[in-house]
């Protein structure tokens, strides 16, 4: 069954009573080349289990299922449930979660059926869902080696931005204190099924980095990085006095320690700089 052609896709939907909801952000790639790229860069092969975020009518899931050992979906949308049970009929490798990624119980998954095995993640995240789900699979420390994932272009280019430069945000700043994070390919917009109004590009995280942070120094740091980009066109001594109710000259004194301007923006520091204003500022409030 080819899933990437649209005369199947939409013999498929009508029979099974489908139509795209906008509220969950559904375009369904036509594009024959995307998924098994996705699959060959996303680490889907022998020793490997691999975290699939959001279904679709299975065309990444069947490429992933065809390289890995193992393939755990976990698809919002319970409409999709029957047609995956057509598309899906000849792979004995796959279990679908009908849950929520949120609220789901990520460790559980990947320890019921991921025994013994490496582990990685591919999607094709929704563009309105991709900042919070890359944060819940950094933060959450789940056992896995990367997060091979498509989303919007321009996400892509803030997600693979250097620290410390104008198009670093505060998702950027996470990412690469987990990991090494590279930009793959691009991917256009009539590569899907409704066509969005944006291109995309699939990026890769590998999480490969060791931080001395305590869990307390941790949540500290990523208020101090939230508080800041929140309200990136403030100065850092306004953005995180006003946001974490820190004192103002405390502030002053932790950049003027660190030979920083106090007019300095959160934008213009580096993530060792980042990490270390932090630091110093949860010293001195004690």
């Amino acid at each position: 069954m080819n899933l990437t052609n649209i005369g199947t896709v939409r013999d498929i939907l009508s029979r099974h009573g489908f139509n795209f909801s906008k509220g969950l952000g559904q375009n369904f790639i036509i594009n024959p080349d995307i998924c098994p790229k996705i699959a060959e860069y996303g680490n889907a092969k022998e020793g490997y289990g691999v975290l699939e975020i959001g279904t679709g009518i299975g065309v990444l899931t069947k490429e992933l299922a065809m390289r890995a050992d193992r393939v755990a979906a976990v698809e919002i949308d319970s409409r999709l449930l029957p047609i995956l049970d057509e598309t899906l009929a000849d792979f004995d490798n796959v279990k679908i979660y009908n849950e929520d990624v949120m609220k789901a119980d990520l460790h559980g998954i990947i320890e019921r059926e991921f025994s013994g095995l490496r582990c990685a993640v591919c999607a094709n995240l929704p563009y309105y869902i991709t900042s919070p789900v890359i944060m819940l699979l950094l933060e959450s420390r789940l056992p896995i080696d990367s997060i091979t994932v498509m989303v919007q272009k321009e996400a892509a280019q803030r997600l693979c931005a250097k620290v410390g430069t104008r198009d670093c945000g505060a998702i950027t700043v996470g990412v690469n204190y987990y990991g090494t994070v590279r930009q793959l390919f691009g991917v256009s917009r009539g590569s899907f099924m409704p066509a969005p109004n944006v291109d995309s590009a699939v990026i890769r995280i590998d999480l490969n980095k060791e931080h001395q942070l305590s869990a307390e120094q941790e949540k500290f740091f990523f208020r101090v990085v939230k508080a800041g980009f929140s309200q990136r066109r403030k100065t850092m001594a306004n953005s995180v006095a006003s946001l974490m109710g820190a004192d103002k000259q405390t502030v002053y004194s932790v950049l003027t320690e660190m030979g920083l301007p106090e007019a300095a923006r959160i934008e213009q520091l580096t993530m060792e700089q980042l990490i270390s204003f932090s630091m110093k500022l949860m010293e001195h409030n004690g």
